[in-house]
């Protein structure tokens, strides 16, 4: 089995897949690595203006089209 780390930037986009059935994607932006190398713990502001420091797991996508 392959183990891929999770790598990402300041600036970055996020998306954080919904658990259950009916449950939305909530979407947001890295505003700080906290990690070595682009490695987690992420601050992350999501779209409805929540923060938090994130450990991302296997719901957690990067958009690395938008980091700095």
């Amino acid at each position: 089995m392959e183990v891929i780390a999770m790598e990402a930037a300041q600036g970055d986009r996020i998306v954080v897949r919904g658990r259950n059935v009916g449950s939305a994607d909530r979407h947001g932006v890295i505003l700080e690595v906290r990690g070595e190398g682009g490695h987690p713990p992420y601050l992350v502001r999501f779209d409805d203006g929540h923060e938090t420091v994130m450990y991302p797991g296997g719901d957690f996508a990067v958009d690395h089209g938008q980091g700095t």
